[in-house]
């Protein structure tokens, strides 16, 4: 799925703070605004290879987007925005379910919102999408910080079970070429144990990855999900 268009290459320097990152573009040093308040050191490394998308927008204070660094030969988007963009595609596409009669995006159930309702048939199914970037030795990871949202989200999805819904959670890993995906129990220990709990529940948990270039992104591949049961 084409995200973008006015793709410049860049060369990274710094990340002042968590939406800024200072970007060599054309000879110039930019202040570019960074599409994933994630930590993402493994991949804002000095003199990383990167893309940023030039918007034309008179109320900005930074006239670029970061939008995909180069990790050695494997090129990753970090736009936290892309994985539900092209998730959306997938679905529309009838690749991940077949028969969609009905799709709605940002949807409140109890008290969690999640990114997609659809049906097919009888079915009635919740889905929540989560982006993933990060990456070692061939093994996608998820989270690359602590997320309590995260574990919000699948405690509301093991909810919808309860209450005869399907729920899905779907990490879209944002890169290609990955063995498998696994919950990051180094960072957060706590949403590995509770997406095996709600797994066992009954959600079902799959992952794919992406083909990337710099100004697009699109689901691939289904990747093995490694969980400790």
């Amino acid at each position: 799925m084409k995200l973008y268009n006015n793709i410049f290459k860049g060369i990274f320097h710094s990340r002042p703070n968590r939406f800024i990152a200072e970007v060599e573009v054309n000879g110039r040093i930019e202040r570019c605004h960074v599409k994933n308040t994630g930590r993402c050191k493994e991949l804002l490394v000095p003199k990383a290879r990167v893309y940023v998308n030039h918007l034309e927008k008179a109320e900005r204070a930074t006239k670029y987007d970061l939008v995909a660094v180069w990790k050695g030969d494997r090129l990753v988007n970090m736009d936290s925005q892309a994985p539900n963009k092209s998730f959306l595609e997938h679905l529309q596409t009838g690749r991940y379910l077949d028969g969609i009669t009905h799709i709605k995006s940002e949807v409140k159930y109890g008290d969690s919102r999640f990114d997609f309702y659809t049906e097919t048939g009888e079915r009635k199914i919740f889905i929540e999408v989560k982006g993933v970037t990060l990456e070692t030795d061939g093994v996608a990871m998820f989270p690359d910080a602590p997320t309590e949202r995260g574990i919000k989200h699948l405690q509301g999805l093991a909810r919808c079970i309860n209450d005869s819904y399907e729920a899905h959670v779907v990490f879209v890993i944002q890169m290609n070429g990955i063995r498998h995906f696994a919950p990051n129990d180094i960072t957060h220990p706590v949403f590995g144990a509770t997406l095996s709990d709600v797994v066992k529940s009954g959600v079902k948990a799959v992952a794919f990855d992406c083909m990337v270039t710099p100004d697009s992104l699109t689901i691939d591949n289904p990747v093995p999900i490694v969980l400790e049961m």
